[in-house]
Order: C-alpha cells, then sequence, then structure tokens
C-alpha cells in the first residue's frame, strides 16, 4: 500500500491555511507569504526525497534560508512596528548568501542553514524577553497568547536548525538511515507552530501613521512600582478617561501602539506609565475595564455572549479567562450571584 509524504500532507494543512486567511482578510501580507513558501518548500522536500526528482534539490536551501526571514518580517509586522522598505532589504541578505554558498561553496550550507535558523530564533526570543508590553501591535484582548504563538515559532526555528544538524550526523554515522523520521518530525512541529500563527487574528496592515516617537524595539526597562511620577499618574487617568468616554476599549482590534497614538505619547513611555502606576501590564489595564463594561450588561440582562462582544472581547477563552482574573468568578457565575440587582434597582424606582 502507497504511502502518504508527511511533507506532501503538510503542504495540503499550509496551502488550506492560506486560503483560510486570503479568504477571510487576515494575516499580514508576510505571514501569508511565509505560509505560501513553507508549503512550497514541503512540496520539493516530497519531490526530492519521495519522488527521485533530483533535479530540484538545489532549491531546497534556498527555500529554506527564505523562511526564518519571512518569519522575522511577518513577526516585526504583526507585533511590533510597521515596516519600512529597508527592514525588506536587509533581510534579503541571508537568501543572497545561502545563494552564493549554493553556487561557490555547496560545502558550507550545512553549517549556513542551521546558524540561519538559530540566529533569527534568539533574535525573535530576544525581542519578546520582556513580555506582552514589547509588542505594541498585538491585539490587547489577546496578546499573551499571540506572545506564546510567537515564542513557539522561534522555539520552531531554532528546532530545525537542530534537525538539520542531527540529519548532518545520521548520515555521517548511521548512513541515513533516520533522516526521514527526523524530517517529518520537523515537519510536523513547522506545521503547528505555523497552524497557531494562522488561527490567531492578526493585524492586517499596521498603521503607518505614527504619533510621537517611533516605538522601539528594545525591552520595557523594569518599572519602579513604589515611585511612580506624577506625571506617570496624569498619563494613567487619562488613559482611563480615554477608556470611559469613548467606545476604545469595545473595539477588539484595539492595539497598545493605537492607544498611545490617542494619547500622543510614546506607546514605551505609557506602557511603563502603566506598570508604575497600576502595577500590571496594558493588556490588564484594558482587559480590567472591559471586564467592567461586561459585568453592566450582565447585570442589565444582557446574554454572556452578547456583554463578551459588547465589552471587546472576540473569544470566549479569552473572555473568561480575563473575567476570573478581575472578578474571581465566571461570568456565568457572576451574573447568576448578581441577578437580582437589576430587579431591585427597577423595583425602587417610584410609579409615574
Amino acid at each position: 500500500m502507497p504511502s502518504f509524504p508527511v511533507p506532501v500532507f503538510a503542504a495540503a494543512i499550509l496551502a488550506c491555511l492560506l486560503l483560510r486567511l486570503v479568504w477571510s482578510g487576515e494575516g499580514s501580507r508576510w505571514l501569508r507569504l511565509l505560509i505560501a513558501v513553507s508549503a512550497v518548500q514541503s512540496l520539493i522536500a516530497a519531490a526530492v526525497q519521495h519522488y527521485g526528482i533530483v533535479e530540484l534539490r538545489f532549491l531546497q536551501p534556498f527555500m529554506a534560508s527564505l523562511i526564518p526571514p519571512l518569519t522575522w518580517l511577518a513577526f516585526v509586522q504583526g507585533a511590533l512596528r510597521p515596516l519600512a522598505p529597508r527592514d525588506v532589504l536587509v533581510q534579503l541578505a541571508a537568501p543572497a548568501f545561502v545563494l552564493f554558498c549554493i553556487v561557490f561553496a555547496p560545502l558550507t550550507l550545512d553549517a549556513v542553514l542551521p546558524a540561519l535558523f538559530t540566529g533569527y530564533g534568539l533574535l525573535m526570543l530576544h525581542a519578546m524577553r520582556n513580555g506582552a508590553d514589547l509588542l505594541p501591535l498585538a491585539r490587547l484582548e489577546s496578546s499573551a497568547p499571540s506572545l506564546r504563538s510567537w515564542r513557539l515559532l522561534a522555539i520552531l526555528l531554532i528546532g530545525s536548525a537542530a534537525s538539520d544538524v542531527l540529519i548532518v550526523a545520521d548520515i555521517l554515522f548511521f548512513a541515513g538511515d533516520l533522516k526521514g523520521s527526523i524530517t517529518s518530525v520537523t515537519s510536523s512541529l513547522l506545521l503547528l507552530g505555523l497552524g497557531l500563527m494562522g488561527l490567531e487574528r492578526a493585524q492586517d496592515e499596521p498603521d503607518t501613521q505614527a504619533s510621537g516617537e517611533d516605538v522601539p524595539i528594545e525591552a520595557v526597562e523594569q518599572a519602579d512600582a513604589a515611585h511612580p511620577s506624577d506625571e506617570e499618574r496624569q498619563l494613567v487617568g487619562r488613559a482611563f478617561d480615554l477608556l470611559t468616554t469613548s467606545r476604545l476599549a469595545a473595539d477588539p482590534d484595539l492595539t497598545l501602539a493605537r492607544l498611545a497614538r490617542r494619547l500622543t505619547v510614546p506607546a514605551k513611555t505609557l506602557s511603563a506609565a502603566i506598570n508604575r502606576v497600576e502595577q500590571m501590564n496594558v493588556s490588564q489595564f484594558v482587559n480590567r475595564y472591559r471586564v467592567e463594561l461586561a459585568c453592566r450588561a450582565l447585570t442589565a440582562g444582557t446574554s454572556v455572549t452578547e456583554a463578551m462582544f459588547e465589552a471587546g472581547f472576540r473569544t470566549k477563552s479569552n473572555f473568561n479567562r480575563e473575567f476570573r482574573r478581575v472578578t474571581g468568578q465566571s461570568p456565568t457565575g457572576w451574573q447568576q450571584a448578581n441577578a437580582g440587582r437589576a430587579q431591585a434597582s427597577a423595583s425602587s424606582q417610584p410609579i409615574t
């Protein structure tokens, strides 16, 4: 019975994921391109390894060299800042160097490609070392899950480099008997990572009209929660007033960068002020007010699902997690415990 190659299966799943993103209008252009290149790379691997089309062998290292820089561009555009043309030009250096190695020094590829994957993976982990507030373009409703997905993808880049090293060792010491198993495991893990990224609703195109300073990539310094300045207290007060006097908090696509623009301050300044004054991150600060909106709606008799959407949450898991963090109860439990409040308030009104 003929077997179905794992790379072909991975390519089919990635193609379906890409069609889903395009059809729904979700995902940045670089995330879509990353998924497309990964699908093509899987098909090339299947053609070479399982169907003996050795003429395509030279394409494998070049297509592989595109994946780390595309992952970085998707990460920057989806979570950090708008991309400038120079950002894209800089990322062309990696595949250009690999192409040079393919033509003039093919023996170096076994070292160059793992170093490339490891370097980009470590670069992403370094950019995320201080948590979700370092991702100003990530939606505040679910910045923690987004952070976990980006971290997973960075770790998988490093894991892919490790698999390349294992394949070389397998060829040297075990005549390549384990190569197929190593490749299958690696393809499955990368498919898992890209699948998680695709399931998270990414920013379509970040707003390039930034106010004030550009959002820096470097980490927000550790906040001194004991001594916030008067300016920081005033800024946090302005942020809270903005949330309470507008429908901004109810927008599920609200980001740190957008909130900072409305306050005409750099995102780093706003993040540090909230950390010091409230001793929480920006996502927790905004979601605390969203939970208050949901509580009002639940008290008025609105269903849990309607209250979730009215408050700016898009997924039930995020809503339940944040609601329990703020109130200590589930939305349903809170509504049941406070069910009589609206009736008591209504019955106390004089009849005219």
